[in-house]
Order: structure tokens, then C-alpha cells, then sequence
């Protein structure tokens, strides 16, 4: 059987590394090459990087321009590809074969399609098709709705639409997708743990891996995300604010009768 992974999952806005909360609120708080640095320092085992810009202007971390910041997402992910030894997945903005192969030759092992996927469903194919299904991810954000089902929502949680999300990962499997990213806006930077009930909905839909995000507040949350049928569990914000954040997590599942890679002393 193959080993739980865990990922931590970074939040790129207009050139900045930000914490998000509910999928509105987004709070700067770092260079984003600098924390790959970090990272390569940890036993995390894979790296997570999406850009949820809703423009092209990338800002500058530091005033002094000591650090200096690239100034668009593909230089971004050259910079984070010469600093980031694991897997490193990168999405947002994707909306074509070309820039899926931008993104691959900036030094992306896979990519993640959210909004151009729902839209443009057959887009999964054809990157599938042409880079290998194990290089596509499609990253879901659900929202609970008024009938208590898991609605699809689209363009960094703002627009709403009638799909429900456990059909769509169907259906993103049945067209080539290689993962899924299911991501929940109603627990998003809240710390209240994983939605359980979402994760194991999705999970029964689909044969390949979910990849489990939002909500984490406690390293004791990963493991109930592996229970409800996660492949890899993901997270942000405790990974900022925690010191030795792999360390932490590991143990917790490891505790919990997990298999999960050792961790590297």
C-alpha cells in the first residue's frame, strides 16, 4: 500500500505568499521562493504552490528590494523550481495546452486545473492526454448549500454554479485527471478541522488519489482526513505559524497507525 503523504499547500497573490481565511480574506505574510528554501528543510513530501492573483501585477515582498520578487508566475516557478528538491505542483491561471507546457518547461511535476476545468472540461483530456495524467490535478472548492449538498464553486470561490462536487470529480477522473484537490470554502483558514463528510463523499466517488485541504487546526486533524478516505492531506496555515510543522504532523499520524514516509532527522 502506498504511503499517506503530506503536503503543505502555499497561497501565492500577486507575487506574494498570503493566509487565507474563507476564501475572502488574504493576509501577506512572505517571499514564497525563501519558504521553498524552508520547506526542502522539512519531511513534507510534496509542495503545493497556487497563484489566486485576480490580476498580472506582482508586488514586491520588501521595499528595499533586498529580496528581489519575479514578476510573473512563471518566473515565480522557475525561481521556486531551482530552490524546490520534492515534488512541486503549480496552478492558477492555467487555461490552455500551452500554458500547461509553459508551466512543465518553468519546472512544474504537475499542474492543477480549477475554473478553466469546469469550464472547459475537455481541456483535462487533452493535458492528460498529451503530459500524462499523473501530471494533472483538478482542484475543487466546494461550498455547502442551502439543501446541505457540496456545490462546485469557481474563480477563487466567487461564482457559484449547479454542479455537485462528488459528480464533478467523477467526472474529472473519467476524462484523465490523476488527482484531485478538494478544497472546502466553508472551512478554509477556520482551524475547525477537515470536513469528514465532504472528503469520504468525494473519495467514494473516484478511484484515484484526493488530496484533502482546508480546515486543519491540529496535527490530530490529518489523520481523520486519511480515515474519511484521503489519499494525501494538505494544509496552510499551520504550517506558517508552527514550528516544525512536518515533525508534528508526521508523529500525529504516525500515533494514529498511519503509514506515512519517515521523517528525516
Amino acid at each position: 500500500m502506498l504511503k499517506k503523504r503530506l503536503i503543505p499547500v502555499l497561497l501565492l497573490q500577486n507575487g506574494q505568499l498570503v493566509r487565507s481565511e474563507l476564501f475572502s480574506i488574504h493576509q501577506a505574510i512572505g517571499n514564497a521562493v525563501n519558504q521553498a528554501l524552508r520547506y526542502n528543510d522539512w519531511s513534507v513530501d510534496e509542495l503545493i504552490y497556487l497563484d489566486i492573483s485576480r490580476n498580472g501585477t506582482y508586488a514586491a515582498w520588501r521595499d528595499d528590494q533586498r529580496i528581489k520578487s519575479p514578476t510573473n508566475s512563471l518566473s515565480l516557478l522557475e525561481a521556486l523550481s531551482k530552490t524546490c528538491f520534492m515534488p512541486l505542483t503549480f496552478g492558477g491561471g492555467i487555461r490552455d495546452v500551452d500554458q500547461m507546457r509553459a508551466s512543465f518547461a518553468a519546472g512544474a511535476d504537475k499542474i492543477t486545473l480549477n475554473t478553466a476545468a469546469l469550464r472547459t472540461p475537455e481541456l483535462v483530456t487533452e493535458g492528460a492526454t498529451r503530459f500524462g495524467s499523473q501530471a494533472i490535478v483538478v482542484s475543487i472548492d466546494a461550498k455547502l448549500g442551502d439543501d446541505g449538498r457540496q456545490y462546485v464553486q469557481i474563480d477563487g470561490g466567487r461564482e457559484p454554479t449547479k454542479m455537485l462536487v462528488h459528480e464533478w470529480a467523477h467526472e474529472a477522473q473519467e476524462r484523465g485527471a490523476g488527482e484531485i484537490l478538494l478544497q472546502s470554502i466553508d472551512r478554509d483558514g477556520t482551524a475547525l478541522g477537515y470536513d469528514t463528510d465532504l472528503i469520504a463523499t468525494v473519495a467514494a466517488a473516484v478511484t484515484i488519489p484526493v488530496i484533502a485541504c482546508s480546515g486543519v487546526g491540529r496535527y490530530e486533524d490529518y489523520a481523520a482526513g486519511i480515515r474519511a478516505g484521503a489519499a494525501a492531506v494538505a494544509a496552510a496555515n499551520i504550517f506558517h505559524f508552527k514550528d516544525l510543522a512536518d515533525r508534528g504532523g508526521k508523529a500525529a499520524l504516525l500515533r494514529a497507525g498511519i503509514d506515512v514516509r519517515p521523517v528525516e532527522k
